[in-house]
C-alpha cells in the first residue's frame, strides 16, 4: 500500500460533492459519442492507461534569465520532490513515474528507490546535466561539454552520462535523455562540422554503455544558452544522431525547442515514419522555449500532435511506445497545481484524438476534401471530454477535481511550515 501525502478521506469527501454531476455529465457525453459510433467506455479505459512522467525539477519554482522569485514550501532535495510528485499522482492517477536530473537529484540509490516504492512511484528516463558546472567539478562546460575542443572535458562529460546510466540501472530506469547547451555565440567561434563530429564520437561512447533494454534520447534545441549556433539545433540533426548511433537511439521532441510557427506535428509524423520518435517533453510556447504549462497557449497544436500518435497506434506501427514526460518551469503558479493541470491537458488531447473519426478522415484525405478533413479533426477537438478525464481519475482513486482537492487539503501550507523558506532570488544575466 502506497503512502498517501493527502488523506484519502479528504479526496473521497471532495469527490462526493461532485459525484452526481459527474455521473450526469458522463452519461450525457456517452450518449453524444454513441451517436457518432464511439463507445465512451473504450475511450475511458484508454485514457486510464495513459500516463505521463513528471520532472523532479518541475516541483520547484523556476525562473528567468533575469531573476527567480522563490515560492513557499519549496522542496529542499529529492525526497521532498518525491513527496510533491506523489501528491500529483495521488490526485491525477496519471503520473506514476518521475524523471530525475543528475547531479541535482543525486543521493543514495537504495534510499531513493525505497522512498519511491513507499510513495508508489517509479522512475522514468534519467537526465544528465552538462549544460552547467556542478560544485567541485574539475573542468568547466563554459565552452561546451560533449563537443568541447578539449578531450579531457569531453571525457568528463561522457563519464557523467555513464554515471547517470549506473544510477538509473539501480533504480529501475530504462532510458537516458541527453541535452547539451553546446554551441557558439559568434560567427567563426566554432567549426560546425568538427563540433558535430566530436559530439557524435562522445555520444557513441555513451551509447556503448547502454544496457540492452535501454533507450537513448537525444534532444534538439535551436538556441539557448548558445545564441548563434547550437550543436544539436533541429530535428534533422537529431535524426542524423539517432541514425548514426544505432537502434537504441531515438529523438526526443520538446514542444518548445523549435522556431516559431514550426509544424511540430509533421516532425512527429516524420520521426514515427522512420522509427526514430523516442518521446516528448510536454510544455507550451508563445515565443520560444518558454516552458509554459502544457496546453496553456496552443491546445490545438497539442491535440494535433496526439492526432499523429493515435494515427500511429491505429495503423499498428511496429515497436511504437514513445515516452511521455512533462518539462516545465513554473514562475508564478504553485508548481504542483501547474503539473496537475498539465497532466490533465495532455490526457485531454489524447482523449480528443481517440474520438477522431479516422475512417471519415481517411476518406476526405483521399478525396482531397480539405474543408471536411479539417472539420473532422475540429469536431473531435471541440468535444468536451472532461467527464472522461474525471471519471478515469475517480475510478483509479484520484480526484474528480484535483485542484479543488489539493487546495482543500492545505498541503502547500503544511509543507511551507516544514520546509525552510528559500532566500535565493537572484540569477540570470543582471
Amino acid at each position: 500500500m502506497a503512502e498517501f501525502r493527502i488523506a484519502p478521506d479528504l479526496v473521497a469527501t471532495e469527490n462526493d460533492k461532485r459525484a452526481a454531476a459527474l455521473k450526469a455529465d458522463y452519461e450525457a457525453l456517452g450518449a453524444t459519442l454513441a451517436r457518432r459510433g464511439v463507445e465512451i467506455e473504450a475511450i475511458t479505459r484508454k485514457v486510464s492507461e495513459f500516463t505521463v512522467a513528471v520532472p523532479s525539477w518541475g516541483v520547484g519554482t523556476g525562473g528567468t534569465r533575469f531573476a527567480r522569485f522563490p515560492g513557499t514550501g519549496e522542496p529542499r532535495g529529492i525526497f521532498d520532490k518525491l513527496d510533491d510528485c506523489a501528491v500529483i499522482n495521488q490526485l491525477t492517477q496519471a503520473t506514476p513515474t518521475v524523471s530525475l536530473h543528475i547531479p541535482w537529484d543525486k543521493t543514495d540509490v537504495k534510499e531513493l528507490k525505497a522512498r519511491g516504492n513507499a510513495l508508489g512511484l517509479s522512475f522514468d528516463a534519467m537526465n544528465s546535466n552538462t549544460f552547467s558546472d556542478a560544485p567541485g567539478q574539475k573542468l568547466t562546460y563554459k565552452y561546451g561539454s560533449l563537443s568541447h575542443t578539449d578531450a579531457a572535458t569531453r571525457q568528463q562529460a561522457i563519464e557523467h552520462n555513464l554515471e547517470c546510466i549506473e544510477i538509473g540501472k539501480a533504480i529501475g530506469s530504462k532510458a537516458l535523455t541527453v541535452w547539451i547547451g553546446d554551441g557558439s555565440n559568434f560567427p567563426g567561434q566554432s567549426n560546425f562540422t568538427k563540433a558535430f563530429e566530436r559530439y557524435l564520437a562522445s555520444m557513441a561512447d555513451i551509447y556503448k554503455a547502454l544496457p540492452d533494454d535501454w533507450r537513448l534520447f537525444s534532444e534538439h534545441k535551436m538556441y539557448e544558452p548558445a545564441f548563434y549556433s547550437t550543436v544539436v539545433q533541429d530535428w534533422g540533426s537529431n535524426y542524423m544522431i539517432a541514425q548514426t548511433l544505432g537502434p537504441k537511439a531515438y529523438c526526443l521532441v520538446d514542444l518548445g525547442h523549435h522556431a516559431p510557427n514550426t509544424n511540430i506535428e509533421m516532425i512527429v509524423a516524420r520521426l514515427i515514419q522512420f522509427g526514430k520518435l523516442g518521446g516528448f517533453h510536454f510544455n507550451d510556447s508563445k515565443y520560444g522555449d518558454d516552458d509554459l504549462d502544457a496546453g496553456s497557449i496552443e491546445p490545438y497544436r497539442l491535440f494535433l500532435v496526439f492526432n499523429e500518435l493515435v494515427d500511429a497506434e491505429a495503423r499498428g506501427v511496429n515497436d511504437f511506445h514513445p515516452a511521455h514526460m512533462i518539462d516545465q518551469s513554473h514562475n508564478v503558479t504553485d508548481p504542483i497545481e501547474s503539473l496537475i493541470n498539465s497532466a490533465n491537458e495532455i490526457r485531454r488531447a489524447y482523449a480528443q484524438a481517440l474520438i477522431v473519426d479516422r475512417k471519415a478522415l481517411d476518406g476526405y484525405q483521399h478525396d482531397n476534401d480539405a474543408l471536411m478533413a479539417s472539420e473532422t479533426l475540429k469536431r473531435a477537438y471541440r468535444a468536451d471530454v472532461e467527464p472522461i478525464l474525471a471519471e478515469a481519475r475517480r475510478r483509479a482513486g484520484g480526484a474528480i477535481d484535483p485542484i479543488a482537492a489539493y487546495r482543500a487539503s492545505g498541503y502547500r501550507k503544511k509543507v511551507a511550515a516544514e520546509r525552510p523558506a528559500s532566500v535565493s532570488g537572484g540569477g540570470g544575466i543582471i
